[in-house]
């Protein structure tokens, strides 16, 4: 029995996602008694093997294949079973990308065995994995336990922290990849990459975020939003209010409902701080609220709090960090 974790390359470089998702593997796996193996897939796998190495795996399986260069369910699907027949996994993690999420369900299902989606929390209670996710639109956090030999989860990123390197002492084994090009059913025809220029949000040390504050002209309160993120270099959030009233698309939401963030510093400006809100980004290191209702429950949870018009507020803070950044 073993705890599996697939590592996810983009280009050869894996996600910060599937880091934090090791690192927890590591608690799960000691509590459960079991080894923590860690699957490579791709073109070039030693960097990211010798990573994993560092980052706690106790045995690292690598995959690698020009047939692995893009990613193809079929393809990445009949590996990860390789994997999970090689070291007989009982738990197998990933992080809930778009690719995680498909590749799991993909496997799972081909296995019969149970999956927990978009998890936030893992624990082990009575010998067995126990996943924790979010249901009726982040209004109620429910435990799932699985029934089946093989227990599959997704973990959505930035739930757990980046786990410390320390020293690599497991060993790097490689599986000769099992199908040809005849048997990989999807074929990639062109590649196409869109730069929006906005910094990543799952992977930005620092958020500005506007909420339903801006109600009074959401143009100019989010273009005030935005124009601080620009100056601070960070990426824009927005609370599930200020999406779902249309001032901002989807891609902005950080909550239970939208993105889960640990930014060094999160600004939150015109947010009440609705508990589904503060669940997506209340690991921040430094939170500072910027409200005009003394009474908004963000100050709880604030390190800094400015109780102030954030029409008012923003520009002047945007005028300053200008002024000393320069």
């Amino acid at each position: 029995m073993s705890v599996l974790v697939w590592i996810e390359q983009v280009n050869n470089r894996a996600l910060n996602g599937s880091w934090e998702v090791l690192g927890k593997g590591r608690q799960v796996a000691d509590e459960l008694g079991a080894p923590l193996v860690a699957v490579v897939m791709g073109t070039e796998t030693s960097t990211s093997a010798e990573s994993a190495r560092e980052y706690g795996a106790d045995l690292v399986l690598t995959l690698t294949s020009s047939l692995l260069e893009n990613y193809r369910l079929s393809a990445y699907a009949a590996g990860l079973t390789q994997a999970i027949e090689a070291v007989d996994a009982a738990v197998v993690l990933m992080s809930a990308t778009t690719r995680g999420r498909e590749l799991s369900a993909s496997v799972a299902c081909a296995l019969e065995a149970g999956l927990a989606p978009d998890a936030v929390d893992l624990r082990v209670t009575d010998g067995k994995l126990m996943a924790v996710r979010a249901i009726y639109s982040g209004n109620i956090l429910t435990d799932i336990t699985f029934g089946s030999p093989v227990a599959f989860a997704t973990v959505r990123p930035r739930s757990f922290p980046m786990p410390t390197a320390g020293d690599a002492y497991a060993d790097v084994q490689t599986l000769d990849f099992a199908l040809n090009e005849d048997q990989i059913t999807e074929k990639v025809l062109a590649i196409k990459v869109t730069d929006s220029g906005e910094v990543n949000l799952n992977e930005a040390k620092i958020i500005v975020s506007g909420g339903r504050g801006v109600a009074a002209d959401p143009v100019k309160g989010f273009a005030l939003v935005a124009e601080l993120a620009t100056t601070l270099g960070a990426a824009m959030g927005a609370s599930r209010a200020a999406v779902d009233a249309g001032y901002v698309p989807y891609k902005h939401q950080v909550g239970q409902t939208g993105r889960t963030v640990r930014p060094d510093l999160y600004i939150a400006a015109g947010i009440s701080g609705a508990i589904q809100h503060l669940a997506g980004m209340g690991s921040s290191k430094v939170i500072v609220a910027i409200n005009k209702d003394r009474e908004a429950s963000i100050f709880e949870r604030a390190h800094y709090g400015i109780v102030g018009d954030l029409y008012e507020v923003l520009p002047a803070l945007s005028a300053e960090f200008r002024r000393r950044l320069q």
